[in-house]
């Protein structure tokens, strides 16, 4: 007896249960569906043949409610969950790993578990949160220190290289929009540019050893 049994928890407050009772208006129980207001009290309830543009799936539940959807096959769950909200989790159950991850690639959650349910919040090393409609960031160790911290950029610079520097001062020219495609967008190649470096470096080198020892 579920509603004698100390482990069960009761609904947080009158007002949520009377929110989730409104849920179930109109829907078909297949499964529980007991409830007591005065300990507000609502059984592990399964509903099925639900409507999926009904109040209670359009909405967070948060109680002990599971409505069921029935589709054809994995093309037409992948199609139902993209045509809405990005949910905060995903639980995908299946012996097949090209299925599970068929789900993964071709949706988008917060997190994936596959096989169970709420495990992937439990592992610390693995991030937490929403995305979209769900939410933005996520939380647990290093993730969560993001999350909550302004990556600040820093970009420090001297004036040793105002020469170069003052190809983006006027007057502007034809030569300085040249100078500035080649470094600022890069439309050189730098494999090229090394290969001619290199062989400056060279001829200077040969140079150098010709003047000291001859």
């Amino acid at each position: 007896n579920i509603k004698e049994s100390p482990d069960y928890e009761r609904i947080v407050s009158k007002r949520h249960f009377k929110r989730l009772m409104g849920l179930l208006e109109g829907q078909k129980v297949a499964y529980g569906g007991e409830s007591d207001e005065s300990t507000r009290f609502i059984a592990p309830t399964i509903l099925t043949d639900v409507n999926p543009d009904a109040r209670i799936m359009q909405e967070e539940i948060f109680g002990p409610i599971l409505p069921i959807i029935t589709v054809k096959g994995v093309e037409e769950a992948i199609q139902f969950i993209n045509q809405r909200e990005k949910p905060l989790a995903l639980y995908v159950f299946s012996d097949s790993n090209k299925v599970i991850d068929k789900m993964i690639a071709e949706t988008s959650s917060g997190g994936v578990t596959a096989n169970d349910v709420i495990m992937h919040f439990s592992v610390p090393n693995l991030p937490f949160g929403g995305v979209g409609n769900s939410g933005m960031g996520a939380y647990h160790g290093r993730f969560g220190f993001d999350t909550f911290s302004h990556l600040r950029a820093c970009l420090i610079r001297n004036f040793k290289m105002e020469a170069v520097n003052s190809i983006r001062y006027p007057p502007n020219s034809q030569k300085k929009v040249d100078w500035a495609k080649f470094f600022v967008l890069k439309r050189f190649s730098m494999w090229k540019f090394g290969l001619v470096a290199l062989a400056v470096l060279g001829i200077v080198a040969a140079i150098v050893i010709k003047v000291v020892l001859f």
